[in-house]
């Protein structure tokens, strides 16, 4: 599970440039000999076999943030617009990639304009906004004509470096475990529920623009009725969850989550002894809550591994990771509570 996040995390995937995050998803539950398919908007289904026609639907997002080139200035650095929310100080000092249409990506790093402490008396105090922060490229380029001489143009997309590492102490420290780390739980989890005989068909949803709000909102089978989130739960002042537990969110600022889908997930983790917190994250939104507001008639769920430092450079614990696992596992042997 954690090789495959470390190979997740390290294939660039902003919202909007994710072809070859889901291709990569897609090779890996092929090879299983899970059905797949791609939807219109680049997302990818897969199934697997129940003996209901009441389906599950698991859902987790390969997209990440990143951000596109805005403007190329007359110095040759470059000037961003976010993909996806987070704070410009996040990213500051960051190793990047600038994707070009043609040939191979060029490397770069983030950085405020008033970068030099030698120069500048400002640097600490200037505000980090979309114009002061400025993409260093690593060419030899000093004009907005040697920039475009490189290939690179407005809209073309900047990702992050991950800096993928595990400690000798479990902890998982990388950008984008939101949500690749629970990616790579939903991979690991299709090993057993191969051949597996499932109360319900489960559906997989590994959506790809999350980050800006439209994710897992289409291509929704018409038998399912459950539908799961499967992504971080946030951490922080006056949060309950933690980087050692599966957290269950009772609460995001979309609304409530399904009340019974809570208590089931609360009742197995007391049943199997698997450790987790239910939490409220008050600037949220997920897959599942795109759904709802698309429209669809379905009961909704968020689950999945404690992050710490959610946007920025984030960090979980191999327990978390497994917790969560455990949890979807034991969720979907169970058949639907009105069923029983």
């Amino acid at each position: 599970m954690i090789e495959t996040l470390k190979q997740l995390v390290e294939i660039p995937s902003p919202s909007g440039m994710t072809d070859e995050a889901i291709g990569f998803v897609e090779q890996e539950l092929t090879a299983l000999g899970i059905p797949t398919k791609r939807l219109n908007k680049g997302a990818l289904l897969a199934t697997f076999e129940g003996k209901s026609d009441r389906a599950r639907l698991l859902t987790a997002h390969v997209d990440t943030l990143g951000a596109m080139v805005k403007e190329i200035l007359p110095s040759g650095r470059l000037r961003l617009t976010q993909v996806g929310g987070y704070a410009w100080t996040a990213i500051e000092g960051e190793n990047c990639l600038v994707h070009a249409e043609t040939g191979a990506p060029i490397e770069g790093t983030i950085l405020i304009h008033q970068s030099s402490v030698h120069v500048y008396k400002d640097t600490n105090s200037a505000e980090r906004t979309a114009s002061t922060i400025e993409v260093r490229l690593d060419a030899d380029v000093h004009t907005a004509e040697d920039v475009r001489t490189l290939g690179i143009e407005v809209g073309d997309f900047v990702s992050f470096d991950p800096r993928f590492r595990q400690t000798d102490a479990g902890y998982i420290k990388s950008r984008h475990l939101d949500d690749k780390a629970s990616v790579a739980i939903l991979l690991d989890l299709a090993k057993d529920l191969v051949g597996a005989e499932l109360p319900h068909p489960v559906h997989y949803l590994i959506s790809n623009y999350e980050e800006v709000g439209f994710g897992g909102n289409a291509g929704i089978p018409k038998a399912v009725t459950e539908y799961i989130a499967v992504d971080m739960g946030a951490l922080g002042d006056g949060q309950h969850s933690d980087e050692y537990t599966v957290s269950i969110c009772a609460k995001d600022s979309s609304g409530p989550y399904d009340l019974g889908l809570r208590r089931q997930f609360t009742a197995l983790c007391r049943e199997h002894d698997i450790a987790h917190k239910v939490d409220i994250y008050p600037y949220y939104g997920s897959d599942a809550s795109a759904a709802i507001g698309a429209g669809y008639d379905v009961r909704h769920a968020l689950v999945g591994p404690g992050i710490e430092s959610s946007h920025s450079y984030e960090r979980t614990h191999l327990k978390s990771l497994e917790a969560t696992r455990e949890l979807l596992y034991r969720f979907v042997l169970t058949t639907m509570e009105d069923e029983r």
